[in-house]
Formats: structure tokens, sequence, C-alpha cells
């Protein structure tokens, strides 16, 4: 049976708390500069454009993405639900001060006026939602008309078939190299039992996710690839790494409020 909301959010917001600290250590999360770093930043001029936009990013983590995006000239409001992880995201961007704005807050009830950002943008949020339907829809009434939707997600329940010949070799180099203690993937006991509570535990694929969207009043949902950003991964990882990008299916989605931007 499905835990309520509140107990299961305390537990999301415990678990990535405890998390913090060595949070960029483990792969995946930190996006060094170089290759990997250009592939983001692409993906996201692509998603809402090249000029500087009043950008809402939401689970901000420890900064990461936040980086990019005040690299590539925007204003940015970073919320997240773990004020460990909000202390970190502070503490590497307090020479930005005038750019970007920390919050404490629940993405799926921000309590933020309406129509005050150009885009929004989340990285491995959308899975964790404890209620799609009501987020999209508070996403919806943020945005100004016209405004982008970007979102980078996969399903982390079902590996591809190639990605079980991956997750083999993955477990032999566990046994022969040690463990990664840094790396926390959706085998873990913490990281399962929410999963298995979440409306998206079973996985999440964007064929799931377009008729939220749609209902919550999105439109021109657009469907990209995310394999320019495992690839330039992969340039600089070694091989468990390597093969840790081609475990599951991962996505980039763009949906827009209808209307015309000002």
């Amino acid at each position: 049976m499905r835990r309520d909301n509140y107990s299961l959010k305390e537990d999301i917001r415990a678990y990535w708390s405890n998390r913090a600290e060595t949070f960029d250590l483990a792969f995946g999360h930190r996006i060094p500069e170089g290759p990997e770093a250009e592939a983001w930043a692409q993906a996201i001029r692509d998603g809402i454009g090249e000029s500087p936009r009043d950008v809402l990013e939401l689970a901000c983590g420890t900064g990461e993405v936040t980086n990019l995006l005040l690299a590539l000239g925007h204003r940015v409001t970073a919320l997240d639900f773990s004020e460990a992880m909000l202390a970190r995201a502070r503490a590497k961007h307090a020479d930005k001060s005038e750019r970007v704005r920390f919050h404490l807050a629940d993405a799926e009830a921000t309590y933020l006026p309406d129509a005050g950002f150009d885009a929004i943008i989340c990285r491995h949020l959308v899975w964790t939602l404890t209620d799609p339907m009501a987020a999209f829809r508070e996403w919806h009434r943020l945005l100004k008309p016209g405004g982008a939707l970007l979102f980078f997600d996969g399903d982390w329940a079902r590996p591809k078939p190639t990605g079980r010949i991956a997750q083999r070799l993955i477990s032999l180099i566990d046994r022969v190299a040690g463990q990664d203690v840094h790396y926390d993937g959706a085998m873990s006991e913490s990281h399962g039992a929410i999963m298995a509570a979440l409306p998206f535990g079973k996985g999440l694929r964007a064929e799931d996710v377009t008729p939220l969207l749609e209902e919550a009043g999105f439109g021109q949902i657009q469907l990209s690839s995310h394999a320019p950003i495992a690839k330039a991964q992969r340039r600089t990882a070694d091989l468990r790494n390597k093969l840790r990008t081609l475990v599951y299916r991962r996505f980039i989605l763009k949906a827009v409020k209808p209307g015309s931007s000002s």
C-alpha cells in the first residue's frame, strides 16, 4: 500500500539530505568542465534558447545545473527540498548572488507567484514526484505564456536489454575492484524503498508523462535524445562508469505553455 505523501516526502528529503555531502562524488551528478558540460549546455540552449531568461530550476541539488545556467547568462531561481543540498549549492555560488537566488521549497507546491518564469528546468526530479499531476499544474502556473518546461530524466526501474549486460559487467568490476562507495544506484535498499512507493516507481517513460502534461495545459511536447550527453560522459569516465551510461533509457523532454511570450 502506498504511503501517504507527507511521510514519503520526508523519506525523500532525508535520503537526499544524507547524500548531500558526497553527492558530487557519485558518477552522473557532478558535471565536469569539458565535453560533458558542453553537451549539457547545448541541450539547454536547444530547449530554451540562447538569450538570457528568467529560469526556475527545480531540485537544484548541489548546484551543478545551476552552474551551467549561470554560465549561459540566465537569471536563476533555484529550489530544493533539502537544506543540506541547498547549503552546498549556496557555497558553490556565493560569488554570484546577483544572478541566482536559492530557496528551500517543495517542487510540487512552490508558493511562488504566477507566470514569473520564462523557463523551468529540472534534472532527475520527475521520477521522484509524489503527485505528478499536481506538480505539472504547478509548473504550468509558474511559467509565462510561451514559457518552456525542460526536464532530463529516465526510466530508472527497467534497464534496457543491453543495459542488463552492462549491469552484469559492473557487478563483475565491483567484485574484482571493490564497490564504488559513492554510487547509490536503483538497487540500493533506501533508494529502492522510495522508488517502490512512487507513482513512477515502476519506470518513467516519455509516453507516461505526455498525457499528464497535456492535461495540465502544456503543448508542443518534444522528446529529445540524451545520447549526446551520455557520449560526452563516456569520453572521460572509467570503464565502470562508461558502462553505467548504458544501463537505463534516459531522455530529454520539452513542453510549452501556450501563448505568446512578451
